[in-house]
């Protein structure tokens, strides 16, 4: 019997844990719309909550120190007065991008988006 992983998954076989524990971090919600704007660049936390319209603070700050804990997102303070902290993707982060570019691409040919009914 070979001790390697099989890295590839086989549809029917169950599924793998790594999988399941990255679908759980990215999946998590406003987790993706952080990492896509943090492929801009390194921002502020008052950036990202501008960035992303009906974040609120206390999800933002839940979620940066997520994925920092994850190693995909550093927190940089910079002394001065006041203190900025900055926020900004790792190298594990950036490995992300192709993947969220696919999502982005799938979302734009397959995701409607909700409709205002029109005034009558």
């Amino acid at each position: 019997m070979s001790s390697s992983i099989n890295a590839e998954p086989t549809i029917g076989t169950q599924l793998c844990p790594r999988f399941h524990r990255a679908v759980e971090l990215i999946g998590r919600r406003w987790t993706g719309a952080v990492i896509r704007v943090l492929m801009g660049g390194a921002r502020r936390f008052n950036e990202l909550l501008a960035l992303i319209p009906g974040l609120s603070d206390r999800l933002l700050t839940e979620r940066l120190r997520e994925l920092e804990a994850a190693g995909i997102v550093t927190r940089e303070v910079c002394g001065g007065s006041p203190v900025k902290v900055i926020y900004a993707l790792t190298e594990r982060g950036r490995e992300l991008e192709e993947t969220i570019g696919s999502l982005e691409r799938w979302a734009a040919r397959w995701i409607a988006l909700e409709q205002s009914p029109k005034p009558s």
